[in-house]
């Protein structure tokens, strides 16, 4: 029998939150001679596996990059099955979060969301807020622009009214005006498919997280694969711009 990667795997140096970029449904699908809804449908299952994986493991927040603001400029046959998607799967998958205690949370301009979908991630989230395993949150309708843009507008609203000074405004205080407020930062970001930026995702929070990039299409990415990430990650030394020397002191 192969040995695992996740034996590797340092439990005390577990990042404690992981960011994902699902890259890559379309070309897979492509791959097959299938439409791009069935490269996304089949992304449902490396979600899980994920998902499931980070949670046997111990990784307290993961993040996943599951529909941006530009994707509404996708066909509508497109954004109309990944709509009806997203609906199935958070039934279907309801009974494994409570099970694994897996709390949902989303971040986005939700309200652009379809009232069927509004309504079925509301009743998700509020089904499993009592879980305290792991945070799963999903970035629907969600871009880090739209979010610092909101930030922005946020700040100055309350600058206006009075309620804070402008020297007031710090790190800290933008930290809790953005969509992740009480998350820590991602230490590990990882993006499938091959390509290699950023994508108008968590800007802001992904400062000093580590970037990991995998050739893997989203619906191939698996457990193993997960692993190798995070095995890949403790290898790294994170000096949030200290040098080797202060770090080891």
């Amino acid at each position: 029998m192969m040995e695992s990667l996740k034996d590797k795997i340092l439990i005390e140096r577990l990042p404690e939150h992981i960011a994902v970029i699902m890259d890559g449904n379309g070309r897979w699908a492509k791959q097959q001679g299938k439409m791009r809804i069935f490269g996304h449908q089949h992304g449902v299952d490396a979600v899980r596996n994920t998902t499931e994986a980070c949670a046997e493991l111990g990784v307290k927040y993961l993040t996943l990059y599951a529909f941006s603001t530009e994707n509404w400029n996708r066909s509508s046959l497109e954004v109309d099955a990944l709509m009806s998607l997203l609906t199935t799967a958070l039934k279907n998958e309801l009974k494994t979060l409570n099970d694994n205690n897996i709390r949902l949370n989303a971040i986005g301009d939700l309200k652009r969301l379809p009232k069927s979908q509004y309504d079925a991630l509301m009743y998700a989230i509020d089904n499993t807020k009592n879980n305290t395993r792991m945070t799963l949150t999903l970035c629907l309708s969600y871009s880090s622009r739209w979010e610092l843009t909101k930030m922005v507008k946020d700040i100055a609203t309350e600058v206006k009214q009075g309620k804070i000074a402008p020297e007031q405004v710090d790190e800290a205080l933008i930290n809790n005006h953005l969509a992740t407020a009480g998350m820590p930062d991602p230490d590990l970001l990882i993006r499938t498919s091959g390509e290699e930026r950023i994508s108008n995702y968590l800007l802001w929070q992904i400062a000093y997280s580590e970037l990991y990039f995998t050739k893997k299409y989203w619906p191939d990415f698996s457990k193993e694969d997960l692993y190798e990430a995070i095995v890949d990650y403790q290898s790294r030394e994170r000096r949030f711009g200290k040098t080797s020397e202060q770090i080891k002191k």
